[in-house]
């Protein structure tokens, strides 16, 4: 069965807490087990993991790798100086899809660039919890239609 890791950076365990008009009202808890079900729907396992260190971060991608088929990533703060990240899943060859709830380029001009995004499948920003549902049902397809 394909894994795939679902990793959240800096601040994101404060879901339901923070500015509501940026990040809305549901939690990490609650987006984890919204991609749980829809992940089950498709066939597939999910890992989650958050940490406001970044290298922790870089430790669990590279002890996870090994056993998975793709990442979805919310980097937060980490997203526009996260160099070792970005190391990190480059090392993984793993298809990397980024995600972010608020609108980064419609926010403060520091949001708008990302280490990652230029070496991702991908980058879904605005679009809430949702758009975690919309990068793990895009990276399963990427995966599928290229596994052979």
């Amino acid at each position: 069965m394909r894994r795939i890791l679902v990793i959240n950076g800096p601040n994101l365990n404060n879901l339901g807490k923070r500015d509501a008009t940026q990040y809305g009202s549901v939690t990490l808890a609650d987006i984890e087990q919204r991609v749980s079900e829809r992940a089950n729907q498709l066939g597939v396992n999910t890992a989650f993991f958050q940490s406001n260190h970044e290298g922790s971060i870089v430790d669990w991608i590279q002890s996870e790798t090994a056993d998975a088929d793709g990442i979805i990533i919310n980097a937060g703060a980490l997203t526009q100086v996260g160099y070792s990240l970005l190391d990190a899943i480059l090392d993984s060859k793993l298809p990397t899809i980024e995600v972010h709830m608020s609108n980064i380029h419609a926010r403060e001009e520091f949001r708008r660039h990302s280490v990652i995004a230029p070496f991702a499948l991908g980058q879904i920003a605005g679009l809430g919890w949702r758009g975690y549902l919309h990068a793990l049902e895009s990276l399963v397809a990427h995966i599928e239609e290229n596994s052979g």
